[in-house]
Parts: C-alpha cells; sequence; structure tokens
C-alpha cells in the first residue's frame, strides 16, 4: 500500500482483511486440534508397546514390578486428579461400615478433630509410601511393614475382621477404575486394569490378607481382571449386607468431611458438603446418614465434570513429566525423614519453606485463618515423617523389633515378581 503525504511517498504494510484473518484463526486452531489428538493417546500407545500385556495369557504372567509401574504412570501421568480423588474417597467410603467406624471412634482417632487431622496424613503417607515407590524398595516395604504391624494386635483380637480388610483393599483397587470411567477423558485400558488388580491382588499378600472368601481364593486366580472381577463382586454383596445406617457412620464421615472441604472459605463448606454427598453413590449416603445434594448443584457438578471431560480430550495436551504429581519428597533430609509435598488439611510434615510459608498458597491459608508449615512449634512434625513412627501417637516410637521381623518376610515373599501361580 503506497499513501502520498506532503509530497512524499510512504509505504505501509499490507493490511491483512478480516477474512484472512478469520482463515489463519481456523488454520491454526485446526492445527492444534490435530495437534492435541494426535498427542493426547501417546502416552497410552507407548505404555502398550513398552508393557505388551496384549492378551489374557500374557496378563497373567504380568508382575508385580510392571504392575506398579504402570499403575504410577496413570496416577502421577494420566488422571492424577481424580485417581488422587478416587484413593481418598476409598478411604471414606469404608466408614459406611459400622464395624469399621465403631472402631475408628473407639480408638479415639476420629473423636478428636485434632487427631483426626493427623490419623488423615499419617493413613494417607503410610497408602502413598508404598504406591509411590518399588515394591522391593526399603521405602515400600517399610510402609508395608508398620501398616501391617498397626493392624496386627486388632486383627489377633477380632476388633477388625478380616472380611473388613479384604473390603478395604478391594476399595482401593476398585474406586480408581470406577472414578476413572465415570469422570475422566477415557476409561482404563484392560492392561491398566490388569495392572491394577495384579499390583493390589500382591499388596494384599503382602499384609496377610486372606482370599479364601472369594471363588478363586483358594485354587488360584488367573490374571489381576480376574482378580478384580471376584473381588468387586464380592465388595458388592458385602456392602449390601453390612453398609447401613449407624450413627457412628455419620459421626466419622462429618469429621472426614471436615477434613475434605478443610481449604475452602466459611461460606463455601456448605458447596463442599454437596460436592462430596454428590460424589456418593445412594447406598452410601443413607449409610453415612447425608442428604443428597439439590438438584440445582448435582446438575452444575454433572455439567463441570462433562466440560472437563470435553477439555482434556480434545483441547488439552498431554501432562508433561516435569508437572507429574509427586505427593514425597525423593531423599530424606538429614534426620532420614521424609515430607509430604501436597496436603489438604493441616499441614502436617510439610516443610517450612519460604515458599511454603510466603507464597501463594500460605497467604490464601493465612487469609481463612488456618495454620502454615511451621506453626505452633512441633505441632505438625515440620521436621517430616519417620516411616516407622506413623500412626496413632501412642504407637510412636513403638513395633520396631517387630518392623523388622515383618520387613524381612516382606522382603523374602515381594520381589517385584509375578503374584499369580
Amino acid at each position: 500500500m503506497t499513501a502520498i503525504l506532503d509530497g512524499n511517498i510512504m509505504h505501509t504494510a499490507p493490511q491483512a482483511s478480516p477474512e484472512k484473518l478469520m482463515v489463519y484463526s481456523l488454520i491454526g486452531l485446526g492445527g492444534y486440534l490435530a495437534l492435541a489428538s494426535t498427542l493426547r493417546f501417546q502416552r497410552r500407545r507407548v505404555l502398550h508397546q513398552k508393557y505388551a500385556y496384549n492378551t489374557r495369557e500374557s496378563m497373567g504372567k504380568m508382575t508385580d514390578q510392571d504392575a506398579f509401574t504402570i499403575q504410577k504412570t496413570i496416577l502421577q501421568m494420566e488422571f492424577p486428579f481424580i485417581v488422587l480423588k478416587s484413593l481418598q474417597f476409598a478411604l471414606f467410603r469404608t466408614y459406611g461400615i459400622p464395624t469399621i467406624s465403631t472402631l475408628l471412634l473407639k480408638t479415639s482417632q476420629f473423636s478428636d478433630p485434632a487427631t483426626s487431622f493427623k490419623r488423615y496424613a499419617d493413613t494417607g503417607a503410610l497408602i502413598g509410601e508404598f504406591m509411590a515407590f518399588d515394591p522391593n524398595s526399603e521405602r515400600a516395604q517399610t510402609a508395608i511393614a508398620r501398616t501391617k504391624f498397626l493392624h496386627q494386635g486388632y486383627r489377633a483380637s477380632g476388633k477388625i475382621l478380616e472380611d473388613d480388610m479384604l473390603y478395604t483393599l478391594s476399595l482401593f483397587a476398585l474406586e480408581p477404575i470406577r472414578f476413572v470411567k465415570m469422570y475422566e477423558w477415557r476409561e482404563m485400558t484392560e492392561m491398566e486394569r490388569c495392572a491394577v488388580g495384579t499390583y493390589w491382588k500382591s499388596l494384599g499378600d503382602a499384609l496377610g490378607i486372606s482370599y479364601e472368601t472369594l471363588p478363586s481364593g483358594k485354587t488360584g486366580f488367573r490374571d489381576g481382571i480376574h482378580w478384580l472381577e471376584e473381588v468387586r463382586d464380592w465388595s458388592l454383596g458385602y456392602e449390601v449386607k453390612h453398609m447401613k445406617p449407624h450413627p457412628r457412620n455419620k459421626e466419622i464421615a462429618d469429621r472426614t468431611i471436615d477434613v475434605l472441604v478443610y481449604n475452602l472459605p466459611r461460606f463455601m463448606k456448605p458447596l463442599g458438603l454437596y460436592f462430596v454427598s454428590f460424589l456418593m453413590d445412594e447406598r452410601l449416603r443413607s449409610a453415612m446418614m447425608i442428604d443428597p445434594p439439590p438438584a440445582f448443584f448435582s446438575a452444575i457438578f454433572s455439567a463441570a465434570f462433562q466440560l472437563r471431560k470435553l477439555y482434556l480430550r480434545y483441547l488439552a495436551l498431554p501432562r508433561p513429566n516435569f508437572m507429574r504429581l509427586d505427593v514425597f519428597t525423593e531423599n530424606p533430609n538429614k534426620y532420614g525423614r521424609n515430607y509430604v509435598l501436597i496436603y489438604e488439611g493441616a499441614p502436617f510434615y510439610v516443610q517450612p519453606t519460604i515458599w511454603n510459608r510466603w507464597g501463594p498458597v500460605a497467604w490464601f491459608k493465612w487469609a481463612l485463618g488456618q495454620p502454615l508449615p511451621g506453626d505452633d512449634g512441633d505441632k505438625y512434625y515440620p521436621q517430616g515423617y519417620y516411616t516407622p513412627d506413623l500412626g496413632p501417637k501412642y504407637f510412636e516410637g513403638k513395633g520396631r523389633k517387630e518392623l523388622e521381623v515383618i520387613k524381612e518376610g516382606i522382603k523374602q515373599q515381594r520381589m517385584g515378581q509375578c503374584p499369580f501361580p
């Protein structure tokens, strides 16, 4: 384009027409959508190429080590938000069984808000430790041994029923699969489901949980899918028989919901309760004596999940490795303790760094009047957690010899091999 100004010729850059800008925008959008569509399933393709468990026969040979790695990829990279919530909800669901909720209240671990937050943190640390680290690693074996030690006295006395142990284990395997199917942008593949079943079957073996009540418990399971199918059917039947309304269920549910909605401002806590209730099915709501959310809010939550599905499926690029979900520090500090990197309730086991005390999240918590990492002296264990001490306060420093004996048994039994005969 040329213009004459005071006798001088001035050249200006040609201007794109609105039509051309629209075409360029559509081409750019189309290119991005094609890129997102191409890359969205890339991790799934790589996972299935690396671990060629493509038939039921091959799945029967899946090792615990491979199952762990596949499951960790699902947790850290593919569905981190939903899988993490499903694991929290799996623990929450056990409180709909009166025998479980009654024992927890008797041991005072949920009767006092001060201890309920710590128990939540301890349980999350123990489960997270054996899910985040290799089956034959020192950290995973120590976490499993500590879990087994904390339960063995109650199991020996009959205060914890063996069926309750199996039911709890089943939920940690089944709820992630169910939640992903309901709320994520794709379902788990058969190989991924097999990995989940293989991992938790192996973990149940390490914890000494009996499968004799299952149809194939005495003869053996073909693979992780077979184990999942039988434990799912048994778990549903167990709920029909035992998940009944009880005041103690409601009491412990209320305490747990206090933890789950802890980070919400006071005026939003009722909305948080509606959301928790939305995630429940009718049987669980009835057992915990919790009302269903109003239809208006149920519609909003459903729409939000649908929009999230569409966004992740068609618009979002795969999560890069540097954004993977890490919940714990990789290496212990100078005191031999580890820190929690992500927390939702009180700041138990969180390192009081400058970022954790002065960053955006810290300012938000300060505005809500919540404690920060390092507040109140050693109340929240700012030095980190020591796995052999995790659990109720009265168990701290106890069971060290028993722990080592249990660990030796685990080392000989669980070495990353296939858990099926």
